[in-house]
């Protein structure tokens, strides 16, 4: 079985920064991907960055700039990805899922964290 668990989420001012974390553990061999999603209400889940296997990384147009992803696979039987979010906006509010997708093109997800931009 594969786990992911996120955290980090919360409430913060318009302009604020936030740190997301996602451990991701279990039989997970080897990762072709890891990235975070976020879902607003009312809205279809989107991709805000991803961090393929040989470290290029890619961002929704809205967020270049103000967030960054980055990844420890330093650990034997732990993943991690982070998601730095600066100068956040109203517009970036929304529950935010880790994702990884391995080798063999399988996915798995988180339970999701919610983010609340508001003054």
């Amino acid at each position: 079985q594969v786990h992911l668990v996120e955290s980090g989420g919360g409430l913060v001012q318009p302009g604020g920064s936030l740190r997301l974390s996602c451990v991701a553990s279990g039989h997970i061999f080897s990762i072709d991907a890891m990235g975070w999603y976020r879902q607003a209400p009312g809205k279809q889940r989107e991709l805000v960055a991803e961090i393929t296997s040989d470290g290029t990384r890619n961002y929704v147009e809205s967020v270049k700039g103000r967030f960054t992803i980055s990844r420890d696979n330093t650990k034997n039987t732990m993943f991690l990805v982070y998601l730095q979010m600066n100068s956040l906006k109203p517009e970036d509010t929304a529950v935010y899922y880790c994702q990884i997708v391995d080798i063999h093109g399988d996915d798995y997800w988180g339970q999701g964290t919610q983010v609340t931009v508001s003054s």
